[in-house]
C-alpha cells in the first residue's frame, strides 16, 4: 500500500459560518494521521470567495483508488457537518504527495 496526499477542491455556494467551519475541521481531523501532523499538513484551506481545498492522507493500492477514497471521505465530512453536494460542489481530486516504501 502507498500513502497518498490527495487535494480535493470545492466551492461553498452558501455562506459558511465559523461554527460550521470548526465542525468541518473537527470532522476532518479524524483523518489526520501522525505523518500529516508531523508534516504540518493543513486539512482545510478556505478562501474569501468560498473556494476551498481539503488535503487528506489516504492509503491505497493506486492513485485512482486514493482519489476515490478521498472524495468519499470529503463528501461524508461535508454531509456530516450539514452541507449537501449542492451547497459545496467538489472539483477533481489531485495527488499532491506520495509516500511509498518502494
Amino acid at each position: 500500500m502507498t500513502t497518498f496526499v490527495i487535494t480535493v477542491p470545492g466551492t461553498f455556494v452558501t455562506e459558511i459560518s465559523d461554527t460550521s467551519r470548526a465542525a468541518l475541521e473537527q470532522t476532518l481531523a479524524k483523518q489526520h494521521t501522525e505523518l500529516s501532523r508531523s508534516e504540518g499538513l493543513d486539512l482545510l484551506t478556505l478562501n474569501d470567495d468560498g473556494t476551498f481545498s481539503i488535503r487528506l492522507e489516504v492509503e491505497a493500492a493506486d492513485r485512482y483508488a486514493a482519489e476515490l477514497d478521498a472524495v468519499g471521505l470529503v463528501s461524508a465530512a461535508l454531509q456530516e457537518t450539514g452541507f449537501s453536494a449542492q451547497d459545496a460542489p467538489l472539483g477533481a481530486p489531485a495527488v499532491t504527495g506520495i509516500d511509498s516504501d518502494l
